[in-house]
């Protein structure tokens, strides 16, 4: 577990699930011992871990108290509060929001959509440039390193600006100084990252249900706090066509009535999976007709209303309205006050992982007993999308042979059929058709010469009818009907005399029974010794009380009984040293 990433593993409530594998955009998680771990350089933090856990056990670091050390630190610290505050506190105000962070001991609360208005209109002056043939944004921190892990290739067409909230900070800082505190508050789990990288703009990252939780530890009920309109709720003024920027397609909407590229051309995609189809076969080289494209792309299905610590996931159109009515449009100037160019750190594009030669997965499919192409069932029930996948993932050791069902399935298959042939009783089991599942080929002994040829030719028997093959088939019915085991019944078969114990598996679905022929000499030995063992057992305690009236006649007894239980059990082979031997 490191609680210094963004996303960590609770792993004493981790085990054995694989849905945040399933559910992983790029497979960032490494299973080893039953736990799920993220792995920190393959993450894109796009959050799916965190929301499908059914356990709880993906967590999102805590900075609350860093932060409270901040606000003892420094005189002023300002909050860059992200614009789906709209949809994330639709029972409270704007000026109850801003009274209840405040409360906390922030010294201002400001909207992050102020820099996502500054980020559009340089937007919309790259777009009037018409410098490349396409235009990647960089507004969304976890699609940008989504974009850097999966299609490194595409890096060099983002628009070198800032992400609105490095834009809001680098204002706010230029307005009130340098030396003051930044905290952003939002859904976005990739935030947190984006701080950990520009620590001179963003000191935390905190998300909704961190200010949440302070709130409840501070007793602060934002609900009950006045909400005058009489002033401007947000340091140092309201944001305007900036808080369409959580839904998706709200940076183009922001821009295209001032930008004279094609519209046509501005496109949406939220969703990582939309973002894999969208990239996925094109060349940017060929993109050569007049005019630029543009794509706004967001990790987040829906956009930003929907990120993985937001109040609930869904509802899309109740958040979208709550953004789009209380947005203020206004038309967009550009440029506006400074350059914000970013540095695209290039060098921390990871290196793409080396898929294993064809070998080394045929070899590995091999060991959970996928020889062949057809034995590739790709259920998926792993949580890759493929066997292969899944053999590299072997390789790598970011995956363990107990995850394949498949595997797991035919391992107890074999175990349990290798515990039944090397018993010395018959043994089948059948369901409420009467309808064997599976035997061993002792069962077929004692069924006769014409079952055993049979069964030599289809082990198992499975699907033969019972009562054609075992004549005590009633007593099978009966523990199917009643649901209950029947310990033991002798029967006789031929010449032989069966002792059948038939047990319930499933009741009323499978019963199984273990059949000994009593009549057989192992068999006949077995019996006595385990008889004698019980008159010892029985009579010893009553020997002990009586011995007084016997004397030498009672020890005399127990030596003779021992001596029969001696007589019959197997003897150890004896060994003679080379000495004993001379």
């Amino acid at each position: 577990m490191n609680k210094l990433q963004p996303i960590y593993t609770e792993k004493a409530e981790c085990q054995d699930c694989y849905k945040c594998l399933r559910q992983c955009p790029v497979k960032a998680i490494k299973i080893e011992n039953g736990h799920a771990s993220v792995m920190g350089e393959h993450c894109v933090l796009c959050g799916h871990c965190v929301t499908v856990c059914p356990v709880g056990a993906k967590q999102v670091r805590n900075e609350i108290a860093r932060t409270k050390r901040l606000l003892e630190r420094k005189s002023k610290v300002y909050v860059s509060l992200a614009p789906s505050f709209l949809s994330e506190f639709p029972n409270l105000t704007r000026e109850q929001i801003v009274a209840g962070i405040k409360a906390l001991g922030f010294h201002a609360v400001s909207e992050t959509a102020l820099g996502a208005q500054e980020v559009s209109a340089h937007v919309a002056r790259l777009l009037a440039e018409n410098e490349s043939s396409l235009l990647i944004s960089t507004a969304c921190p976890a699609a940008v390193l989504y974009i850097k892990r999966e299609f490194p290739e595409f890096v060099p067409y983002f628009t070198p600006l800032l992400s609105p909230l490095l834009a809001h900070a680098k204002e706010i800082k230029e307005k009130m100084g340098i030396d003051s505190g930044i905290v952003f508050i939002g859904p976005c789990i990739a935030k947190k990252d984006e701080a950990d990288h520009f620590p001179d703009l963003v000191d935390i990252a905190l998300t909704f249900d961190d200010l949440r939780q302070w709130w409840k530890e501070n007793n602060i009920h934002p609900e009950t706090m006045p909400h005058s309109t009489d002033t401007p709720s947000f340091f140092p003024c309201d944001a305007q066509e900036g808080t369409i920027y959580p839904v998706d397609g709200g940076m183009i909407a922001t821009i295209e009535k001032s930008c004279p590229a094609d519209h046509q051309r501005l496109m949406s995609f939220s969703g990582l999976k939309a973002i894999k189809e969208a990239l996925s076969g094109i060349n940017p080289d060929e993109l050569t007709e007049s005019g630029p494209y543009f794509l706004e792309l967001l990790a987040c299905e829906g956009g930003c209303i929907n990120g993985p610590k937001s109040r609930q996931s869904g509802a899309t159109v109740l958040k979208r309205h709550s953004i789009l009515a209380n947005t203020e449009t206004c038309s967009v100037d550009y440029p506006r006050q400074h350059t914000m160019t970013i540095d695209l750190d290039i060098e921390q594009v990871k290196i793409m992982q080396n898929i294993p030669d064809e070998n080394a997965i045929n070899a590995a499919l091999r060991t959970i007993g996928k020889p062949t192409r057809k034995d590739e069932v790709n259920c998926g029930a792993c949580g890759y999308d493929n066997c292969r996948d899944f053999a590299a993932a072997l390789l790598e050791q970011r995956a363990e042979k107990t995850m394949c069902v498949t595997y797991m399935k035919k391992l107890a298959q074999n175990k349990a059929a290798a515990l039944m042939n090397t018993m010395p009783s018959g043994v089948v089991i059948v369901d409420e058709k009467l309808q064997i599942v599976d035997c061993n080929r002792r069962f077929a002994v004692i069924c006769g010469r014409d079952i055993e040829t049979i069964f030599d030719a289809d082990p198992g028997l499975a699907g033969a009818v019972l009562p054609k093959v075992f004549p005590f088939f009633d007593l099978f019915r009966h523990a199917l009907d009643n649901g209950a085991d029947i310990v033991e019944k002798d029967v006789k078969m031929g010449s032989s005399y069966l002792r059948l114990s038939i047990f319930t598996v499933e009741p009323h679905r499978l019963v199984g029974a273990v059949v000994r022929d009593v009549t057989a000499p192992a068999v006949q030995k077995e019996m006595i010794i385990e008889k004698a063992k019980n008159v010892v057992e029985k009579h010893l305690s009553t020997v002990q009380q009586i011995a007084y009236l016997l004397g030498e006649n009672a020890s005399e007894t127990e030596i003779l009984m021992k001596s029969i239980t001696d007589s019959f059990a197997p003897q150890p082979i004896k060994t003679v040293s080379a000495r004993e031997d001379a």
